[in-house]
């Protein structure tokens, strides 16, 4: 066999790899990394991210790459047959007596099968293994052939991606492209090998995880129960409630009507100091303001997001039939989080 040949197998076959690696490169990259290289310059960032942030790129990217592997793989295939099975079918029949059509197909079989496994490690899985470790560098490194690609393929691409799709509509099923999603499960997993990997200290990871299984906690596993709070009742005289303020730690009580479990509203501290400066005593009725009501099966990343959005800290929590459980605040939240235990006297309320 001439060089030449020799030549045009080894391009196929890096063909291929090339196409294989940009595929692996650019479903794992993280789009943080590619937005913030691009932030700081780097041009070729800026040409892949496009193609990473918008599930529809992204798609259209993993296509041509699919489109390319194939086309390559064909051809390597067209390629041996035309080349090197005629060229070893004579030898193969002068070695082993052997007819020259029999000749020609066995060694067209032994030709495929050592050219597919040469193909399945250089072409396949030594590609996918340096994209898998080196997705950024990969993606970086592979981005313009396969833009070039992605112009070379339009027709193509989009006659087979609407083709996927219609077949898809025939199964009921919803095509959504290709995106970096993970579950929690998988993203706990990432976190522990970011530790294993010296990324993360243990204690971060902890609270990374901690942080993580937040929405499976409700506002009832938070909430500190009515029997524990410090309160003020509504109808309290001056100086009770002044003793109250002075000896509790926080910078909001929660106020009830005739009973605990009636919390109608909370007292600002600052406000009570404010009107006391300004304008002597008041009462607790003046001061007072209202809380936020949260059910008590509403998920600790919603209830965050709640509080946020009313612009509060603390939310009394009421079952089903609007009976008031008790009171969590964000404190509650953080301190699950942070994994900080509160003494078992010390009750809900925004410190000082």
């Amino acid at each position: 066999m001439t060089p030449g040949v020799w030549i045009g197998l080894v391009v196929l076959i890096l063909i291929n790899a090339l196409y294989v690696a940009a595929e692996f490169g650019a479903v794992g990259v993280r789009r943080s990394r590619v937005r913030r290289m691009a932030e700081d310059g780097n041009r070729t960032a800026r040409v892949l991210l496009p193609h990473v942030q918008d599930t529809t790129a992204l798609d259209q990217l993993v296509g041509a790459c699919q489109i390319g592997i194939t086309l390559s793989s064909l051809a390597l295939g067209a390629f041996a047959q035309a080349t090197i099975s005629p060229a070893l079918a004579p030898l193969s029949a002068a070695w082993f007596q052997l007819e020259p059509e029999l000749a020609l197909t066995i060694t067209a079989v032994v030709v495929l099968i050592v050219l597919t496994s040469a193909q399945l490690i250089l072409g396949e899985l030594v590609p996918k293994s340096i994209a898998l470790q080196y997705p950024t560098q990969t993606s970086l490194a592979t981005i313009w052939p396969v833009r070039w690609s992605l112009w070379l393929f339009r027709p193509i691409l989009a006659l087979l991606n609407g083709s996927a799709t219609l077949v898809l509509r025939l199964f009921g099923i919803v095509a959504h492209g290709h995106r970096h999603l993970h579950s929690p499960e998988e993203i706990a997993l990432l976190l522990a090998e970011s530790r294993d990997g010296g990324l993360l200290e243990p204690e971060e990871q902890q609270r990374l995880h901690r942080a993580l299984r937040l929405s499976f906690k409700t506002a009832r596993d938070l909430m500190v129960p009515c029997d524990r709070l410090t309160m003020l009742e509504v109808d309290a005289p001056w100086t009770s409630v002044l003793d109250t303020v002075a000896s509790s730690p926080f910078s909001r009580i929660p106020v009830y009507r005739s009973h605990p479990s009636q919390i109608i509203g909370t007292l600002r501290v600052k406000d009570l100091v404010g009107r006391y400066v300004a304008e002597g005593p008041s009462t607790v009725t003046a001061l007072m303001r209202p809380l936020v009501r949260v059910a008590e099966d509403l998920a600790a990343d919603r209830l965050v997001q709640l509080l946020r959005e009313r612009r509060a800290h603390q939310a009394i929590v009421v079952d089903s039939q609007d009976q008031t459980l008790g009171l969590v605040t964000i404190q509650d939240v953080l301190s699950e989080m942070l994994e900080v235990r509160r003494p078992a006297a010390q009750a809900a309320g925004t410190p000082p």
